[in-house]
């Protein structure tokens, strides 16, 4: 089964996603800081990573220099899902590695699992 790590601070969006990608038959678990996250993807080793950007104690940057900076990690593709829209913020993203960008505000959680598919295939 295709394992998801949902790194989000926000509860009930958080709980949303993880409902809604159990309901496509994936494997699912969660992190609502940057730390925990870390830990979590060490453990579990995650086929993906959706990742906020603004979270608590390290931000989505860091988790993302954590995760493509470890041999063992750099290859999981991350879905950064955030508030941010500015091109700065996208590029930084794309710049430490990120597969993906969506802004929350313009996507339903349909067109998340629809992008996650896609990038798993």
């Amino acid at each position: 089964m295709t394992k998801i790590l949902v790194v989000e601070d926000e509860q009930i969006l958080h709980k949303a996603l993880e409902e809604f990608l159990v309901d496509e038959k994936f494997e699912v678990f969660g992190a609502y800081d940057g730390e925990e996250a870390i830990k979590l993807i060490k453990t579990k080793k995650p086929d993906l990573i959706l990742l906020d950007i603004v979270l608590p104690k390290k931000n989505g940057y860091e988790v993302l220099d954590a995760i493509k900076s470890d041999d063992e990690t750099k290859k999981i593709p991350v879905i950064l899902l955030t508030n941010l829209e500015s091109m700065e913020d996208i590029q930084k993203a794309f710049d430490k590695g990120a597969t993906t960008y969506l802004v929350k505000a313009n996507y339903r959680l349909e067109d998340i699992v629809k992008k996650i598919k896609e990038t798993l295939k």
